[in-house]
């Protein structure tokens, strides 16, 4: 995999688990504070789009992960 894919993976990986942890209606629900995660990733993804800068995806690309395109 590349690097923007296994960022894509696991943003969307970790909206999922927190919904599921935030929402009162899920069998996973933990805290109403889970949701505030979940706006810290899309936040996270916002940022990046405008910047053009990730910093997983740097991460990823100092451990060895090919950026791809």
């Amino acid at each position: 995999m590349k690097s923007w894919q296994i960022v894509r993976l696991v943003a969307g990986s970790f909206i999922l688990a927190s919904l599921a942890m935030g929402i009162e209606a899920s069998p996973f629900f933990v805290s109403p504070w889970w949701l505030a995660f979940t706006a810290f990733v899309g936040a996270n993804l916002l940022q990046s789009a405008m910047t053009e800068w990730c910093m997983m995806e740097s991460i990823l690309r100092k451990v060895g992960v090919q950026r791809g395109c």
